[in-house]
């Protein structure tokens, strides 16, 4: 559906956000609905797994974990004698974030382990080491794992370069593939027409708000005197966002009683990750509908990181940096797991653009404040959008969720396929971890994921645990809701993005001190690195690769 046609649909039919979306969820759930519905077994055994915990209980345990890694364990058996894997050894390389990530896959892989006989060695790494570290295992050609929590944007550093090991077909079978939601389908995942991913996250940003300031009557009595004119409402565009943010600065936070804050944007770099942040601004200004390419010119690979789209959006953060207590105090040091997990959650702050796993942890973590007073949309549009084809401004209104990371996977690597043993038992563990019932597990307590399947989006099951309907239709209608835009912006597969992605950081950074004079300045300096990866990286083979993602 064309952006402009959706907004007069909405517009005449003066349809609720939330009334659209349940129209949407259910059309897409009944279309997903397989023509058998779940045997009562299966359907227990969901039901069961929701209850571990169980919402309200507290963050889940490593006995937790280990309890739903053994409850799922029936696919595994359908695939894996008892003991057929002793005397395997597998090196797991992933993440470490916040006590999740390695932390749950230790927990749910220890009954498949004492199942299969197989045992998994652990290499733990920091979001901001990740990149690091794996480009050093490819430049080095010492790949020292065999299996790799991995997003789908290191693929072409990976999989392009023969890196991984292909898919077996009883592994599409027992995490039923089909499941997905689309835009997770080949071509992610896959590499010369060859499947290597198994999903178990589903990544895109969407916008979480504190409803509490915006149905506080002092505030809305201060911005009636010192706003626009407008109404006191939760910002649709990123114009409103800075302005209530520049409003909200001095302000007295009505659950803490400490002082209010508007937008927590992440100052610092994350490795490379941090720079999604700076998207989340830029893609509305710089997604327009009529054109996929948003990053890079397509055939030239022109950064356009430094088009008036990209500066726009440094602009505005280097507006809010320049205004007092906009921020909280040593914003410049806060990377994108201090503004979630050490900020928003714990009640700093009325605005955050993250992963959509803020909205199960806002619920179900022991460190969140706020599971009763945060709301969920879309990420914020924009007033205007810029055309690059024209290279003008268009003053038309223009949303483009920014589909983050498109979600980690596990990915088997090619070391274990001259060992049939090894080879079979990796990709049992990946199988164990990218099932379809610990999927939906994941998505509704604490793991760093978020919704991926389509099965994960049963409204009924999520209330049933222990959510209430409006919430769950905010937190994952907002996830549909991205995943299903008809001018999302979609991260490229191309070798090297994450190197983009951590001198971008660096640059941005050094603007943020106030190195650079401006923020044309900053972009300039980000494009003109970029350039130069490209040049090394080969131009002419990024051109071509850049054109196949994008589906030109």
């Amino acid at each position: 559906m064309k952006v402009e046609l959706y907004n007069r649909i909405c517009a005449a039919q003066k349809l609720s956000r939330r009334r659209m979306l349940q129209g949407s969820a259910a059309l897409g759930a009944a279309l997903a609905m397989p023509k058998v519905a779940l045997a009562d077994s299966h359907a227990k055994l969901r039901a069961e797994i929701l209850k571990i915990p169980g919402v309200g209980a507290g963050s889940p345990t490593d006995a937790d974990w280990q309890k739903v890694g053994e409850m799922v364990l029936g696919a595994t058996k359908a695939n894996v004698a008892e003991g057929e894997f002793k005397g395997v050894e597998l090196t797991f390389m992933g993440l470490n974030n916040q006590n999740l990530h390695n932390f749950l896959f230790r927990g749910f892989l220890k009954p498949w382990e004492a199942y299969t006989g197989a045992k998994i060695n652990w290499i733990d790494l920091a979001q901001a080491d990740y990149n690091a570290r794996l480009q050093q295992s490819i430049a080095t050609g010492t790949v020292d794992f065999d299996i790799i929590e991995m997003g789908a944007p290191f693929e072409g550093d990976v999989l392009g370069k023969g890196l991984a090991s292909e898919m077996p077909g009883w592994v599409r079978d027992q995490i039923d593939m089909n499941d997905y939601v689309d835009y997770l389908k080949a071509p992610v995942g896959t590499w010369d027409g060859k499947t290597y991913r198994v999903s178990i996250d589903g990544d895109c940003h969407t916008f979480s708000y504190r409803k509490d300031y915006y149905d506080n009557a002092d505030m809305a009595s201060a911005w009636a005197t010192e706003g626009d004119g407008s109404a006191w409402a939760p910002p649709k565009t990123w114009e409103m966002v800075q302005k209530h943010s520049k409003f909200l600065a001095g302000k007295t936070d009505p659950l803490t009683g400490l002082e209010a804050y508007g937008f927590l944007d992440p100052l610092k770099g994350w490795g490379g990750f941090g720079f999604y942040f700076l998207e989340d601004r830029a893609t509305p200004y710089a997604k327009h509908p009529g054109d996929p390419a948003w990053l890079f010119d397509p055939d030239t690979m022109k950064p356009r990181v430094n088009n008036p789209a990209f500066v726009q959006a440094i602009q505005d953060v280097m507006d809010l940096i320049a205004t007092p207590n906009a921020y909280p105090a040593d914003q410049i040091n806060a990377d994108p797991g201090t503004t979630a997990f050490q900020q928003f959650l714990a009640g700093t702050g009325g605005m955050l653009d993250w992963w959509g796993d803020v909205g199960s942890s806002a619920r179900t973590s022991d460190t969140s404040v706020v599971g009763d007073v945060v709301g969920f949309d879309i990420n914020p549009g924009s007033e205007k959008v810029w055309n690059s084809q024209t290279s003008s401004w268009e003053n038309t209104p223009n949303q483009s969720p920014n589909m983050a990371y498109l979600g980690w996977g596990i990915y088997v690597m090619a070391t274990v396929d001259s060992d049939t043993k090894k080879h079979k038992a990796a990709w049992s563990a990946a199988a164990h971890l990218g099932g379809k019932d610990i999927a939906l597990w994941m998505s509704a307590y604490p793991s760093g994921f978020q919704p991926y399947r389509n099965s994960q989006f049963n409204y009924d099951e999520w209330e049933a645990a222990g959510y209430d309907r409006a919430y769950i239709e905010d937190y994952l209608g907002s996830n549909l809701e991205s995943y299903n835009h008809p001018n999302a912006a979609i991260e490229p597969r191309i070798p090297g993005i994450f190197q983009y992605y951590s001198v971008a950081e660096d640059e941005l950074a050094k603007g943020y001190a106030g190195q650079y004079k401006s923020a044309q300045e900053t972009a300039d300096a980000i494009a003109a690195a970029w350039e130069k990866i490209t040049d090394q990286i080969g131009r002419e083979s990024q051109i071509k690769l850049y054109k196949a993602s994008l589906g030109i």
